[in-house]
């Protein structure tokens, strides 16, 4: 049987009832055809989640009676962020999905000399609001509990003064591989992956994250497009480090 899984904000639950938003009713009785008694889960962003039955169903929300908590754990206890260079069309948008389904805990657009996008300050926020969207169904689809964090775009200097150790830069002049560093690090209880986009890293910006101490690695011989290496990345990151074993 499919499990239905809806979002919820904590502020609309309680141990006893729970309350979807105009949005998420209408996609409970308009688009999955779903009516009382029916059984669909809820989780509010934070880790949390619930098996519920549904009890109403109006125009503006829906009420939900709970059943019970549910408390297997499925989040990773690697904290990861992915630091992506921006890419043009919708490969962003696919790099957002698949990086959520792996577990990342937070996405930072990144600016770079090299990556081929304009006027990135003008749709921002546009573009913030339809990447929360679409983890947000990934979360759905894949069970996850706990919302994925989006920063601003920021440019790459930016971000080496701000960005939290270990921080690895993914780069096809060098460095050592995922198990090598694996095999010299203790296990990191939060790791950062930087990404560049076709074009690649500058020499300044290599220079720039040299001095701050990101850890240069690659990913093989092979040359891989940035949405390829993103979600390689993320996925032995998360093999060597987090839950995927």
């Amino acid at each position: 049987m499919q499990k239905h899984r809806f979002h919820a904000h904590i502020s609309q639950t309680s141990d006893l009832q729970i309350l979807l938003d105009a949005d998420e009713a209408h996609h409970l009785s308009r688009v999955l055809r779903l009516g009382v008694g029916q059984t669909v889960f809820v989780f509010d962003g934070e880790g949390r989640e619930w098996e519920c039955e549904i009890a109403s169903v109006g125009k503006r929300e829906a009420a939900l009676s709970v059943v019970r908590q549910l408390t297997d754990e499925v989040e990773s206890p690697l904290r990861l962020t992915l630091a992506q260079a921006l890419v043009k069309g919708d490969k962003f948008d696919w790099i957002v999905q698949k990086a959520t389904e792996l577990g990342v805990t937070r996405i930072v657009p990144l600016v770079t000399e090299h990556c081929d996008v304009r006027r990135v300050e003008e749709r921002a926020e546009q573009k913030l609001e339809r990447w929360r969207r679409i983890s947000l169904e990934a979360l759905k689809q894949c069970g996850r509990r706990r919302l994925v964090e989006f920063s601003e775009p920021i440019s790459f200097a930016d971000f080496c003064e701000v960005a939290e150790a270990p921080n690895l830069i993914f780069s096809e002049q060098g460095g050592k591989t995922l198990r090598e560093l694996a095999a010299s690090v203790r296990q990191p209880a939060q790791l950062t992956l930087c990404v560049a986009s076709e074009g690649g890293w500058s020499n300044a910006e290599l220079i720039t994250a040299e001095a701050s101490q990101f850890l240069p690695v690659h990913l093989g011989q092979r040359i891989l497009r940035t949405e390829t290496a993103a979600i390689a990345a993320v996925a032995l990151a998360q093999h060597l480090f987090g839950d995927l074993r």
